[in-house]
């Protein structure tokens, strides 16, 4: 059940607009991306020096179901083993190849130092129930300040009309 509504999620979003950087090196991009072909996909350092660092876990949304995050449990390197990290946007990009026998591989690039990797927030539950908070404050500050604004605004015209 869980597999079967994130594929949809990921449907509507890539349908809407894929925040995933395509590098589209020898095609075209496809125009819509499967959860099923992103999860599991591995994630490499741009670097080019062909370290992999591990494979997508998971893939984490806002509100607006907007990719925010990626979740990759790490391999070996870096003396992250197992450990799944939580990596944002601006490190990454979805690099898409068509095999000579015309499937397709997608490989996540992150364009980030060893260093920046390693301070990474953890995902865990810790990480999860933070984020969640602070989602919810910065939407109930937006909100008050969205209908502070529109009340000052009603309260000026109101008074000129006087």
């Amino acid at each position: 059940m869980r597999k079967s509504m994130l594929t949809t999620a990921i449907g509507t979003v890539l349908l809407g607009s894929l925040s995933l950087g395509v590098q589209a090196a020898e095609q075209e991009p496809q125009g819509m991306y499967s959860a099923d072909d992103i999860l599991g996909a591995d994630v490499y350092f741009a670097n080019g020096s062909g370290d992999e660092i591990g494979e997508v876990d998971d893939i984490l949304f806002d509100e607006d179901m907007r990719i925010s995050a990626l979740v990759v449990e790490s391999g070996a390197v870096l003396g992250l083993g197992g450990r799944e990290l939580v990596v944002g946007t601006d490190y990454f990009s979805l690099e898409t190849h068509t095999e000579s026998d015309g499937d397709t591989e997608h490989r996540i690039i992150l364009d980030a130092t060893t260093e920046e990797v390693a301070a990474f927030p953890t995902y865990d539950r810790d990480w999860w129930e933070q984020t969640k908070a602070n989602a919810r404050d910065a939407w109930q500050t937006t909100r008050d300040g969205a209908q502070s604004a529109w009340q000052s605004t009603r309260d000026a015209v109101t008074d000129n009309h006087q």
